[in-house]
């Protein structure tokens, strides 16, 4: 999804992202693309308070009802403009998907453990548990034992289908606005965060933070440039460092992006840590490179190098 660019632009590339999977989020991001009166509102929001997600979100916590027709949404956003602004100021996406496990799941075998896992943008840090779910990789195969939730993802290719669990020795992560487990109003911002039509999507995040809450991370706060180097040291003490993120850097600006990539293409090339990014195909363009990316796959990497095209939201894992 483009991030920190026109309004309209965005809503419009939002609406092609949702296609397939939100037929109300599709409907509601055409409908503010084409109304000039709720963009201009819009656009007095800072560029990164106007994404549709955050702001379909806030709208839905002050009764905007969804699935339904984009005339409701325009009405909370319009009658409610003070509520919704400010719970859009306040509030971040941290949909913390833990469905993207079934696609880092299998890079994740490919690194030597046991291994210890710091995630950037961890939100609650529900992705820092894949040893505790099975998973479903049909129709090339699948992996169970842990007793958790399965997790599913279509795949294609030649998926390394991994043989056992990985060996997790320690989770730690970095987001500028921890969540905790235990907190029920950040709980059920989250649950809001899910989009409508997708009950399963509920489920399996409330399964998560049952999971979650059996061993709730330590989930430092600040930027993940000031945190990284030093959360990579502090896992280097336990196992194989890994550093992993999904629809995290799309969330920096540009500049930031560059610093981001820059320092983990340092950090591996030392020897110091492995990198799983999983981030849409313009986000790291220097990782994606010149490949021709489908629409709504993300791009999964391992150590700056594509190895899969992924479902956002983890549905789907193409391996290359």
């Amino acid at each position: 999804m483009l991030l920190y660019d026109d309004v309209v632009t965005e809503y419009r590339d939002f609406a092609t992202y949702a296609g397939g999977d939100s037929p109300c989020f599709e409907e509601w991001a055409l409908g503010v693309a084409g109304d000039a009166e709720v963009l201009a509102r819009l656009s007095t929001l800072p560029p990164i308070k106007r994404q549709p997600n955050l702001v379909f979100a806030a709208a839905r916590w002050h009764g905007a009802p969804a699935p339904a027709p984009y005339d409701a949404l325009r009405a909370v956003l319009l009658d409610q403009e003070p509520a919704v602004r400010a719970t859009v100021m306040e509030r971040a996406t941290q949909t913390n998907e833990v469905g993207r496990l079934a696609t880092l799941v299998p890079v994740l075998g490919l690194v030597e453990g046991p291994l210890a896992l710091v995630e950037v943008g961890a939100s609650a840090g529900l992705c820092l548990f894949p040893d505790r779910y099975d998973y479903a990789w049909a129709p090339l195969g699948g992996l169970r034992g842990s007793g958790g939730p399965v997790l599913g993802a279509r795949a294609s290719g030649s998926l390394p289908v991994p043989g056992a669990h990985p060996t997790v020795a320690w989770r730690g992560g970095v987001d500028l606005n921890p969540l905790e487990v235990e907190d029920a109003d950040a709980m059920a911002w989250l649950t809001n965060l899910v989009w409508p039509e997708q009950d399963e999507r509920r489920e399996r995040l409330r399964a998560a933070v049952d999971v979650a809450r059996r061993e709730p991370p330590v989930i430092r706060e600040g930027d993940l440039l000031d945190h990284v180097e030093g959360l990579v040291d502090e896992a280097a003490r336990h196992g194989t460092p890994v550093v992993l993120h999904s629809a995290v850097i799309a969330y920096l600006e540009e500049p930031d992006r560059e610093r981001f990539h820059d320092l983990m293409t340092g950090l591996v090339a030392a020897g110091r840590c492995r990198w799983i990014s999983n981030e849409g195909s313009r986000v790291l363009p220097r990782v994606t490179g010149g490949l021709e990316v489908p629409s709504g796959r993300f791009v999964t990497a391992l150590d700056g190098t594509p190895v899969a095209f992924s479902h956002g939201h983890g549905h789907a894992i193409d391996w290359l």
